[in-house]
């Protein structure tokens, strides 16, 4: 049972592990990206159907990325060049993304909120023989998918890249003090412009593994949220990529403890709303303790 939760657990992690540490890198840079859930709707929608076309879950997966990186941009240019308020753009997206992707399963592809993608090629598992077996070691490190390991790996390199090199401390000082660093000669709209093209990147390969490596097929309905669970798991983790993946793994626990409790036989009205109260909870615990350290340092 344990390892089943924790197998379970690790997979849902993945996704939102993904789209919280692009959200945070352009969090750094000064946007809060409110368009996760669109980027990873798009990126799922285009990995699944890529993947198929192609018959290779890398051609897919990349992708993913491509579109989610567009939608990034294109989200950000509105932002840094035309003015507009990052929590309306965000939203925007979302809708725009959500609708066009409607229109295209109903409008062209005849089929109503899934689409089974015909040769769509799933992420393999990568099972080590020996400690497959091992209970709990086992569920923790075989049969996993490359984007698992991708993101693992991914958050030691972030926090390295952010905290050690010139690259991460220019996107950081834009994201603190602007016009501090613009006076300094840094070129602050380019650098927003990248810290969102990665965090949609990122996004849309999320997005393209709830469509490759979670269920093997695309539904419109299938992000659900997790978006903006990667929005609060990065503002719960302040913008730390080690924290921020343990918001996520707090999250996905709570995800996968809901999904088996429906199969319990609970209610799923009821423990569906389970990882949203948890979000709900852990913002409020943070804000208090923010809260609290205002005061404390007022005084």
């Amino acid at each position: 049972m344990i390892d089943d939760l924790l197998t379970s657990s690790l997979l849902l992690w993945t996704p939102i592990a993904l789209a919280a540490i692009g959200g945070m890198i352009n969090r750094c840079g000064g946007i809060v990206n409110i368009g996760l859930e669109g980027q990873m709707l798009a990126g799922a929608f285009v990995g699944a159907v890529v993947s198929g076309a192609a018959g290779n879950w890398f051609v897919g997966v990349v992708a993913a990325a491509a579109i989610g990186a567009v939608l990034g941009l294109l989200m950000s240019l509105t932002i840094t060049r035309l003015g507009a308020n990052e929590i309306i753009a965000g939203l925007g997206f979302n809708i725009v993304v959500a609708g066009l992707i409607g229109y295209l399963l109903r409008g062209v592809l005849n089929v109503s909120g899934t689409l089974r993608v015909k040769g769509l090629d799933r992420l393999p598992q990568l099972r080590i023989p020996v400690v497959a077996d091992v209970p709990v070691v086992g569920a923790l490190v075989s049969g996993k998918d490359p984007l698992f390991w991708s993101a693992v790996a991914l958050v030691p390199i972030v926090a390295l890249l952010l905290r050690r090199t010139a690259a991460g401390l220019r996107l950081r000082a834009t994201g603190f003090a602007e016009d501090a660093a613009r006076s300094l000669g840094l070129p602050t709209m380019r650098l927003r412009d990248m810290s969102t093209v990665i965090a949609g990147l990122l996004a849309g390969i999320g997005g393209a593994h709830l469509s490759l490596g979670q269920v093997g097929l695309f539904n419109d309905q299938m992000v659900s949220g997790r978006g903006f669970i990667a929005l609060a798991a990065f503002y719960f983790g302040r913008s730390r990529p080690w924290p921020t993946a343990a918001a996520c793994l707090l999250f996905a626990v709570f995800d996968a403890v809901q999904v088996r409790l429906q199969t319990e036989g609970v209610p799923a009205q009821l423990v569906q709303t389970l990882p949203y109260l948890v979000v709900v909870v852990v913002l409020a615990a943070t804000g208090i303790r923010s809260a609290r350290t205002r005061t404390r340092t007022a005084g």
